[in-house]
């Protein structure tokens, strides 16, 4: 970190005197009248799992409190905490620590008494405040702690946490499902059957003229189609022997889209146009048309390229 003030370094020295704790009680966290349980965003922590809270700091941010859940006024501040935690949603992550439960993980803390609230970035311990506090109070400090981890880089979002402490893994929304000439083409490309799929996109084309996912497909398998048997060393040694013969810069331009070199493949095209016929300057307009449906008509690299054809057409 760049800029916290200088913090003692975790270790499991020192006594934690929590016998002064001589308060009303509430019940235990998860039933009623007491903390809700921990999950979402939440985490018990032990002796187990503190490791990789600490390390998971370097990610996100942590804001640990010790605690006995068992006492009403650490319970009522856990359960502030607690819906907080949940309304930020995994900005940070809520982890809570017995500290009779977890003595060494309190004394790692070097804490004196419960209720006590840490930061923890990047491994390092940064202590928030002691005691009780008002919810606006907690507010302002939580947003001083993700001012600092943003400030130093740890800006990722804490995973939800299963009341067992485990990962809840999240839902994956189910793909929608292809209208049926997409899908037909899907399955012949599948099978390798591109003029299958070249049909179909075409089928789906005179449906829809404006069927944007249909002219990007129908691009993808022409390309996939015409490379399909090209040696691409022989193609490559072609349009160097004919630097302005249409019929090898397309070829060679081809295997650079199939390799992913978009500018490459542009700019080949690009630089030839303006030495060209009418019919040649027509046929690298439409192959530059078909290679800015398969790279997608908003990338800058798209656009960049849209400009200089018509610069060069007109």
């Amino acid at each position: 970190m760049s800029n916290p003030t200088p913090q003692p370094s975790f270790s499991a020295r020192g006594a934690v005197d929590l016998s002064a704790l001589n308060r009303p009680q509430s019940p235990p966290p998860g039933e009623p009248g007491g903390a809700p349980a921990a999950g979402g965003y939440v985490l018990e922590v032990t002796e187990a799992n503190f490791p990789q809270l600490v390390q998971d700091s370097a990610t996100y941010p942590v804001v640990v409190l010790l605690w006995i859940p068992t006492d009403q006024a650490n319970a009522e501040l856990g359960t502030m905490l607690g819906r907080l935690a949940e309304e930020y949603a995994g900005r940070f992550l809520l982890g809570r620590v017995d500290a009779q439960q977890q003595p060494q993980i309190a004394a790692a803390f070097r804490v004196e008494g419960v209720p006590t609230v840490v930061a923890v970035l990047q491994g390092q311990p940064l202590p928030l405040f002691a005691g009780t506090a008002s919810e606006e109070q907690v507010r302002a400090v939580l947003d001083q702690v993700l001012a600092a981890a943003e400030q130093n880089g740890v800006t990722g979002r804490a995973p939800a946490q299963g009341e067992d402490g485990t990962v809840e893994a999240p839902e994956v929304p189910a793909e929608p499902e292809l209208p049926p000439l997409h899908q037909e083409a899907y399955d012949a490309i599948d099978r390798g059957d591109y003029d299958a799929a070249i049909a179909a996109y075409t089928k789906a084309l005179k449906q829809d003229p404006k069927d944007t996912m249909a002219s990007a497909g129908l691009a993808q398998v022409r390309l996939l189609q015409r490379t399909r048997d090209a040696d691409l060393q022989a193609v490559r040694d072609a349009a160097a022997a004919a630097p302005t013969d249409v019929a090898a810069q397309l070829a060679v331009a081809d295997t650079d889209m199939l390799g992913g070199k978009v500018g490459d493949a542009f700019d080949r095209l690009l630089e030839l146009l303006p030495s060209l016929d009418a019919e040649g300057k027509e046929q690298v307009r439409v192959r530059l048309v078909e290679y800015f449906e398969v790279v997608g008509v908003t990338d800058p690299r798209v656009i960049k390229a849209r400009q200089r054809l018509a610069l060069y057409l007109y």
